[in-house]
């Protein structure tokens, strides 16, 4: 699911990478709330505070606002540069450097939250912001802008309008490619709730605070040793039925 890249990505693929990723932003998502009560995986409420302080003319109060908001533009940026940097090196899975960075991120987060008292959630809040920017620019590139797990509105957005065209089938005849979509989005939203669920039960029932990061954490390690033994399987499969013939 972090391999396959254009014609050779299937629905398969962009379901896996899907479910993960959108299950750890609904981890970071919980976890970022219920710890500093700020949204750290969108930007849209940032924005409208933004602009609210500026009206207001409290700037210095809006630059924090700010300063989240380019955290997730950074994030976004840096995930694409350094896709576009180590594209052409055939020996590189490029996409796993976003992935390993943004579980570096939520590691250490939830490590040093442990030795350290956080008086000032602000650097956390950029840091956690900047890791789903990654995120998302990440699993955007890899399924050509078909995958957004880090938030919800355009997904219910696109989720409305997929189940209106069911409704006119002459004019949008391609049901299995409206199906395959309904379908994406709706695992997405699933298992960014079930994300969020599961990050509040271990933050609020086990405690463990910002350590539920490490759980997110866990999970991407997870899926990128899975990803990479099961691709290596399936190449020595492939490469011994060769030799076969």
């Amino acid at each position: 699911m972090f391999k396959h890249q254009g014609k050779s990505r299937t629905l398969i693929h962009n379901l896996r990478i899907a479910s993960v990723l959108s299950f750890v932003a609904g981890i970071v998502n919980v976890t970022g709330y219920l710890s500093f009560k700020q949204l750290t995986t969108n930007v849209t409420g940032h924005f409208a505070l933004f602009i609210n302080d500026v009206a207001d003319l409290n700037f210095w109060k809006g630059t924090i606002y700010f300063l989240y908001i380019f955290s997730f533009l950074f994030g976004s940026f840096l995930s694409s540069f350094l896709i576009d940097t180590f594209k052409n090196n055939k020996q590189l899975n490029v996409f796993i450097i976003p992935t390993i960075i943004e579980g570096l991120i939520l590691l250490s987060i939830g490590i040093t939250s442990n030795f350290i008292d956080i008086k000032s959630p602000d650097f956390i809040i950029c840091l956690l912001l900047f890791a789903m920017g990654l995120q998302n620019s990440l699993v955007s590139k890899i399924s050509n802008a078909i995958v957004r797990t880090t938030h919800l509105t355009g997904l219910f957005t696109d989720l409305g309008i997929d189940i209106s065209h069911l409704c006119f089938p002459n004019l949008y005849p391609q049901r299995d490619k409206l199906k395959s979509n309904i379908k994406l989005r709706m695992y997405i939203i699933s298992f960014f709730f079930a994300g969020g669920l599961i990050g509040g039960f271990l933050y609020a029932s086990f405690h463990l605070k910002l350590n539920t990061l490490i759980f997110g954490a866990s999970i991407l390690f997870f899926s990128l040793f899975y990803d990479d033994m099961r691709y290596r399987l399936i190449k020595t499969k492939r490469k011994f039925i060769q030799r076969k013939k």
